[in-house]
């Protein structure tokens, strides 16, 4: 952002009343009129049309549309893109568009540049953490998606970052995304991974929004989860499956159990009764996702044999398990890759 633009307003992440107060509006249907372009997609003042020349010139003058912008875009064959988006202050986080078998379309965002919370298997883990998004981020990640692909059907915060580290902004993109007069996504369509931070479980039980919730659980053996997964240390699993149930009364929505399959590591017998174990009594759906090459980590891809035995132990077991298909590898926007540089 160049210094003439660092006292502008920022619209990208404001409801209505706010930019109303933000511009000084006196008029507050015209902060309603821009709030319902901005959810259109409309990066631009002079699109605005049914403002008066004058407002637009105003707008041109004290705020922003968009505070970061796209640096680069990349395609894998298999449809999925993934944009390098650069922020104001430098910083470069990912997002992902995801198409399944039926042609909808999903925005997997960041919450965060980098993340602290270190999963073995994760390339952002390896990143470290910069900084939390604020709102107009989140929310630019899906309108850039939305410029380039089209109208999207989903929003998953499984991009860069834990998003229960960053729960008041991602709560107020959620509200601008979903207001009637904006963008209107429906809340049914919005989940939110963590990888199991329990005092963010509770929270968003009590105070929403009632999302759908994915806990990234991959093993439910303590010590190995500890090994692989550092935030176990400080949120054990007895408590987590507490937290989870919590979450499924409070929300009245399934909770999804995901599990990165590493090869030879976490896919023998002992691993599948340790997730039944877990899963059992448990109002939650299994997704199993072989885990995707990342070079710099010492992993390796489970072998096809090995995931099928897998899924077929828990199936027999009674859980309602699913395989997610691996998409967006060639450019390091699989599951777990996201901060891999790709040339």
């Amino acid at each position: 952002m160049t210094s003439s633009n660092i006292s502008k307003v920022i619209l990208s992440g404001l409801l209505p009343e706010e930019i109303a107060s933000s511009l000084n509006l006196s008029q507050s249907f015209r902060a309603r009129q821009i709030f319902k372009w901005i959810g259109a997609g409309i990066s631009d003042f002079d699109k605005m049309t049914n403002l008066s020349l004058d407002l637009r010139n105003q707008l041109k003058e004290s705020a922003l549309l968009r505070s970061s912008k796209v640096e680069n875009v990349l395609k894998d064959p298999d449809g999925t893109i993934k944009l390098q988006i650069r922020l104001s202050d430098g910083n470069i986080v990912e997002t992902v568009l995801l198409t399944d078998r039926e042609g909808r379309k999903t925005a997997c965002v960041s919450c965060q540049a980098g993340c602290a919370m270190k999963c073995a298997f994760c390339m952002t883990g390896t990143l470290g953490l910069s900084r939390n998004l604020e709102a107009n981020e989140i929310v630019e990640q899906f309108m850039f998606l939305e410029e380039i692909c089209g109208k999207l059907d989903n929003i998953v915060f499984m991009g860069m970052g834990e998003p229960m580290q960053n729960l008041p902004a991602i709560r107020k993109a959620i509200a601008v995304l979903c207001h009637k007069d904006g963008r209107a996504l429906s809340s049914k369509r919005i989940t939110l991974s963590t990888c199991g931070i329990i005092k963010g479980i509770y929270d968003l039980a009590d105070n929403g929004p009632h999302i759908r919730l994915a806990v990234s659980l991959t093993s439910a053996n303590e010590d190995l989860r500890r090994e692989i997964m550092p935030v176990t240390s400080g949120n054990p699993l007895s408590e987590l499956k507490k937290a989870i149930a919590y979450y499924a009364e409070k929300s009245g929505k399934r909770v999804t159990l995901e599990a990165a399959l590493l090869g030879g590591k976490n896919t023998d017998d002992v691993s599948a009764k340790n997730m039944i174990d877990f899963a059992r009594g448990a109002d939650v759906n299994i997704n199993l996702i072989p885990w995707n090459p990342v070079a710099t980590l010492p992993f390796t891809e489970p072998s096809s044999g090995e995931v099928k035995a897998f899924v077929s132990k828990l199936e027999r077991a009674g859980l309602n398990v699913t395989l997610r298909t691996r998409r967006g590898r060639k450019i390091g926007g699989a599951c777990g890759q996201l901060g891999k540089t790709v040339k």
